[in-house]
């Protein structure tokens, strides 16, 4: 695996997408670019917690509180 390969493995391995063949490769890579992949993987790990961060959760409008609270009320009177 050259050092491209192992960048784009790398945005894999953060996520928790690696099947387990290709994560004993993706290990032995990691051993063999050394400092070098240690870099690499911390600036994947930066950018998806950083891109978890900026998601800003959906807000809940009041039509689906209606919605949901009939659907309750309905379940209460059967």
């Amino acid at each position: 695996m050259n050092f491209e390969e192992f960048q784009n493995r790398s945005r894999l391995y953060v996520i928790g997408a690696l099947e387990s063949d290709e994560l004993e490769e993706f290990e032995e890579a990691r051993k063999k670019f050394g400092q070098k992949a240690e870099d690499f993987i911390g600036e994947c790990y930066a950018l998806h917690e950083a891109f978890a961060l900026s998601l800003q959760p959906a807000k809940s409008s009041s039509a689906i509180k209606n919605r949901l609270m009939s659907m309750v009320r309905e379940k209460q009177q059967r």
